[in-house]
């Protein structure tokens, strides 16, 4: 018998089942994204819209957007801010912590409606206008706290709040403190250690009358 005209279990022979899987690579083909294209933008799908004001990193921000839409979507997908990684979208591994109005957050978490009127600040406002590093993101360049970099931004936002919280008295204090951000490449000896020395020369947190978190300068800065 004829190997094109040996006709297995189903009655399909080896000739029509190669010509039934090149038409089935043929049009997965035709349905493919071609190479190079471009994503497309934003555009709402349907559901009701809401407007959104707060300030961003310093800069006041208007935004039309879903009113379903958390922060960190909105943060990613329509503004370009994508400093603020997606991991778990469920609040467990950190990689996507902001600061709300200073304290330390999942984006993934909150409503982009619900920081209204608010701040937030990811880990592209830490640095200065000149682009001199925070003290937390040279801390963490010094001591390597990093091997693929992903959970990087959340680990050094998570690391600016916990210090300025005052919770950086000991590595252990920073471990249990610093918890909440997940390192699957394990650098977490070297991330207690970048909180350790940026803790050292930002100096000790103090709270203000006004309720801001205010820093004293180590003694040799004060010497």
């Amino acid at each position: 018998m004829s190997a094109d005209h040996y006709d297995g279990p189903r009655g399909l022979s080896r000739r029509g089942f190669l010509q039934t899987g090149g038409a089935v690579g043929a049009a997965a083909a035709a349905l493919a994204v071609p190479e190079g294209a471009e994503a497309q933008s934003w555009a709402p799908t349907g559901g009701s819209l809401t407007g959104t004001r707060f300030t961003l990193n310093g800069s006041e921000r208007s935004v039309t957007h879903e009113a379903r839409v958390t922060l960190l979507d909105l943060l990613r997908e329509q503004m370009g801010v994508t400093g603020t990684k997606k991991g778990c979208a469920e609040g467990a591994c950190g990689a996507c912590t902001v600061m709300l109005d200073g304290e330390r957050v999942n984006a993934c978490m909150v409503l982009a409606a619900a920081v209204d009127g608010r701040e937030v600040t990811t880990v592209e406002g830490l640095a200065e206008a000149d682009g001199t590093l925070h003290a937390v993101q040279q801390a963490f360049v010094d001591q390597d706290a990093l091997q693929c970099g992903y959970c990087t931004p959340g680990q050094i936002v998570s690391a600016v709040a916990c210090i300025r919280e005052g919770h950086a008295g000991s590595e252990a204090e920073i471990a249990e403190w610093m918890s909440g951000n997940i390192c699957r490449c394990a650098a977490y000896p070297q991330i207690v250690a970048a909180v350790q020395q940026a803790a050292e020369t930002l100096g000790t947190p103090q709270g203000g009358a006004s309720g801001a978190v205010q820093f004293t300068a180590p003694a040799a800065a004060r010497a």
